[in-house]
């Protein structure tokens, strides 16, 4: 393997993993509930591709790179469809969102 794809994977897992960390930090600084659920499912989803982007080049074209990708595309379906399913049941269990009353 040559050292340009390394580094490229590496840049790769390290940008997905930076993503996560600051994403994290972001989640602590939302106020209510659904906007900390939408930020949490958009970093993973987006630091999760990146890191697996990142080990599919690392390993080359072979099974594990398929089995990567597949998890890649199980990854892209479900996060977003977990989301959903939260954010559905907890506004019907009565939980309201935080409105900005001041709409300039």
């Amino acid at each position: 393997m040559s050292n340009a794809i390394t580094i490229i994977s590496g840049v790769f897992i390290i940008t997905g993993a930076l993503a996560i960390i600051i994403g994290l930090i972001g989640v602590f600084r939302m106020p209510d509930f659904y906007t900390k659920l939408h930020a949490a499912s958009v970093i993973d989803t987006m630091g999760t591709m990146l890191i697996i982007v990142g080990l599919m080049l690392y390993s080359g074209f072979n099974l594990v790179s398929v089995k990567l990708l597949l998890i890649m595309i199980f990854i892209l379906i479900t996060t977003p469809t977990a989301a959903h399913a939260l954010a559905k049941s907890a506004l019907h269990g009565g939980l309201e969102p935080v409105l900005n009353k001041n709409k300039s």
